[in-house]
């Protein structure tokens, strides 16, 4: 795929990822890692620790951080739980079924898309084929409900656990249902953007509510508490996926590791794309049309995509559904009363979520 200039003409850096990733990152590994070591069965655990970005393709020790990922989820569960005064280590293993079921959802979507990097590295499908993905994949999904039922072992209430189970459960079967919404819109042209912000809050939002209601679950039984957490979570789903579909037309390469125009090449649906349909008027809007009904070829025709988005007002619109997302987080949880430093951790996590560049 050829790479087109970039479009991103602020020049900023982005903020970096706030503290709390670093706090939390050995704890989810740790038990990340013993989860998927207990494994008894044959070669999946190794393709696993390949996806989570532990090991190369032959299983070698791999010293790179670039094919891990951000570890969003299992760090919110983390820190919700210790913003509201409780002990962390109960909410290790809820954090680390977080990371392995959104993982499965990747190995998964890797398949669907056909994508042959993540991560900077090459996709389980693009090596061991279709078949042994899927496998892999459901494994990750299996091991990811085993993992949450074991919180048990850190003394977690019993009935906190099956609440946990049943939250994160009912979560992947919103992403799920999100995915599938997500399949329905590639071949049509009318989707509108309440259409598109529903379906991101399945298949992107679900996960990341759980997040913040089960490590809120963990600290507290205050059921106002957890609900407004729930709700801070919903808004962060949003305003993440937002961003995500910016940064996947106007993002820096350096930045996001894709090609300038990454989702446009794919004739991805994404926020902007449907914002451009809904808005477009005219000829601009029949090109639009006729641009999303074959293959694209060259860096004209993308950047003939780019000029369309931008005359409707494409990126600052997600900007501004962005920052609008996040202000709704933060009123979600203004009336709990919380420590300074998470209040601060919280301001800077939003301001990463609203201007981020990968």
């Amino acid at each position: 795929m050829p790479d087109i200039p970039d479009t991103n003409s602020s020049g900023s850096a982005g903020p970096p990822l706030p503290p709390m990733f670093d706090r939390y990152k050995s704890k989810v590994e740790h038990a990340l890692r013993g989860t998927v070591d207990d494994l008894d069965v044959a070669h999946i655990p190794a393709i696993l620790k390949y996806h989570l970005g532990w090991v190369d393709r032959y299983a070698a020790p791999t010293l790179s951080v670039t094919s891990q990922g951000k570890a969003l989820r299992p760090t919110l569960c983390m820190f919700a739980c210790e913003a509201l005064g409780g002990d962390i280590s109960k909410s290790a293993l809820g954090a680390a079924a977080l990371e392995l079921i959104h993982n499965f959802s990747l190995i998964h979507d890797d398949i669907q898309d056909q994508d042959v990097e993540r991560r900077h590295q090459a996709t389980v499908w693009s090596i061991w084929g279709i078949q042994k993905a899927l496998v892999v994949g459901d494994a990750m999904q299996a091991v990811g409900d085993l993992t949450a039922l074991k919180s048990a072992h850190y003394q977690v209430p019993t009935h906190v656990v099956l609440r946990i189970s049943e939250i994160l459960t009912e979560s992947y079967l919103e992403m799920i249902e999100g995915q599938c919404l997500d399949l329905g819109f590639e071949e049509r042209t009318d989707i509108s953007s309440e259409d598109y912000l529903q379906m991101i809050a399945r298949k992107t939002g679900a996960l990341l509510r759980s997040s913040v209601h089960i490590g809120a679950l963990i600290a507290t039984d205050d059921e106002a508490i957890t609900n407004a957490f729930a709700e801070f979570g919903n808004h962060i789903g949003r305003a993440f996926q937002v961003r995500d579909d910016y940064l996947g037309i106007w993002g820096r390469t350096s930045s996001t590791g894709k090609s300038s125009g990454n989702d446009i090449w794919r004739r991805k649906k994404s926020f902007p794309v449907v914002y451009g349909f809904e808005k477009a008027t005219g000829t601009s809007k029949e090109e639009l049309i006729s641009i999303y009904s074959q293959e694209i070829s060259d860096d004209e025709t993308v950047h003939r995509v780019i000029n369309i988005l931008e005359d409707v007002g494409a990126p600052a619109y997600s900007e501004q559904l962005t920052e609008e997302s996040s202000n709704m987080a933060l009123s979600a949880i203004s009336g709990i009363d919380l420590p300074p430093w998470a209040t601060t951790e919280i301001e800077d996590l939003m301001e990463f979520l609203v201007k981020r560049q990968f």
